[in-house]
């Protein structure tokens, strides 16, 4: 099966897993367990925004960094630009902060709360380099729109 139809497919199936929700923890861990399984990445996981730092959230993969400050790495650039980053090769992005030395790609999506603040990051890695495009990004943001409204 195609990229494109996998994603097609898993939008449809985040949307009724997640619908009418509350529970943004379990929100959280379905979202990256369906990732995951679907897509076969290395890591799937979600980072939360608090008091400076991204802690880390519910997540399928290898143990990963419990806390990163922003100001380091590509999640927190994700958060400081308020958009989707696309990193090709990990070893080549400024303070990558490696929390497995087996990823070698990595594609972070911003969350925004109603206000329009960075509430979390989704961040996966493939053990890869240049696994993440175009069609990655535009179908990890549809699904972190779907996700957003659920984490308060």
């Amino acid at each position: 099966m195609e990229k494109e139809e996998k994603y097609k497919l898993l939008v449809k199936q985040i949307r009724s897993l997640v619908e009418g929700e509350t529970n943004a923890i379990g929100v959280m861990a379905n979202v990256c367990a369906a990732i995951h399984e679907t897509m076969g990445f290395f890591w799937t996981g979600f980072y939360r925004v608090e008091n400076g730092e991204l802690l880390l959230g519910p997540f399928q993969g290898p143990v990963a960094c419990m806390r990163i400050r922003l100001g380091r790495g590509v999640c927190s650039a994700s958060v400081e630009r308020r958009e989707s980053v696309v990193v090709p090769d990990v070893e080549q992005f400024p303070g990558h902060v490696a929390c497995s030395s087996l990823s070698r790609s990595e594609i972070v999506v911003p969350l925004f709360s109603a206000a329009g603040e960075v509430m979390a990051v989704l961040d996966i890695d493939s053990k890869e380099l240049s696994t993440f495009d175009d069609t990655d990004r535009r179908y990890l943001e549809t699904i972190c729109q779907i996700v957003s409204p659920l984490l308060g």
